[in-house]
């Protein structure tokens, strides 16, 4: 739905965000997760097609790209160094580690020290990389201790091999016990206009300085986009620059980070960086209140 003219040549309209305190980036990332086989396993049906919409969104200024270790698995890494190697200088490249995969949809908890530190070295080889800027554990492993977890970071952190900690798919609680053992730069959870489980989440990170990444960043699968839908209609854009720009807005360190293997959808996404809301629609959104958020 958004009009030729609405697609901007650049993220940067979305604003700034610095992560760790030196790691400036546009606040509107590209998440590289579709960018793999059905089942987020294996490679793409058509590899030409993701290295083309890599390359794409960093020609639409999108400076901070999101993947993990298990999107393939090692697939979406392999796309990333392939497609933009070498690296832009202002280019941040995060990943994340601590799922092991068995198959299409299938997720093992593995946050073990030792497979944590095989994960680096593996996203290292992949990307091509000297230090990952931003390395994240993908979620808190039930068997594992939380702290062990943690404090192998850390000592890779020491080593130089990552350069920032980030945490994901974790609560208040878990981020104030990892920043006891390692500075913590940012937060990864689902979150969404219609999903606003860690509203609490997003504004302690906002009170503590740290960057919130909200993954499954669009509206969806709620009676509550009714409306997301009546604003997009109106403005004649789609519901997912509406979802994108509601985020923007929630708060400065919000930094989302919006995943297709569409060059019309990335196109559709960067075009939110140049969107604003008015008073009156954030205020119209602000009061509508969603239920909690169940799968379907």
């Amino acid at each position: 739905m958004t009009p030729n003219s609405a697609i901007p040549s650049s993220a940067a309209p979305a604003g700034a965000i610095t992560i760790g305190g030196d790691m400036t980036v546009h606040r509107l990332g590209y998440g590289a997760m579709r960018l793999t086989g059905k089942g987020i396993w294996g490679p793409p049906a058509d590899r030409h097609a993701a290295l083309a919409t890599l390359r794409r969104a960093v020609e639409l200024g999108v400076n901070f790209i999101d993947t993990a270790d298990s999107y393939g698995p090692n697939a979406s890494e392999e796309l990333i160094s392939e497609a933009l190697t070498p690296y832009p200088s202002d280019l941040f490249i995060a990943t994340k580690g601590g799922w092991k995969r068995s198959g299409p949809g299938q997720w093992l908890h593995n946050a073990s020290p030792h497979h944590l530190e095989t994960a680096v070295e593996g996203s290292l080889k992949r990307l091509r990389l000297e230090r990952i800027d931003l390395y994240q554990l993908h979620a808190p492993d039930p068997a594992v201790s939380f702290d062990a977890s943690i404090e192998t970071l850390a000592r890779m952190r020491d080593a130089g091999k990552i350069r920032h900690i980030g945490l994901s798919n974790v609560t208040k609680e878990h981020v104030e016990r990892a920043r006891k053992i390692v500075p913590i730069a940012s937060v990864q959870n689902r979150y969404s206009f219609s999903d606003r489980e860690w509203d609490y989440l997003v504004d302690h990170c906002e009170a503590v300085g740290m960057a919130f990444l909200p993954w499954g960043p669009l509206a969806q699968h709620h009676k509550a986009d009714e409306a997301v839908e009546a604003i997009a209609a109106t403005r004649g854009v789609s519901t997912s620059i509406i979802s994108l720009a509601w985020l923007l807005r929630r708060s400065p360190i919000m930094l989302p980070i919006p995943g297709t293997s569409s060059m019309q959808h990335l196109e559709e996404n960067i075009s939110a960086a140049s969107f604003k809301l008015t008073d009156a629609e954030f205020a119209m959104l602000g009061a509508v209140v969603p239920q909690p958020f169940s799968l379907r």
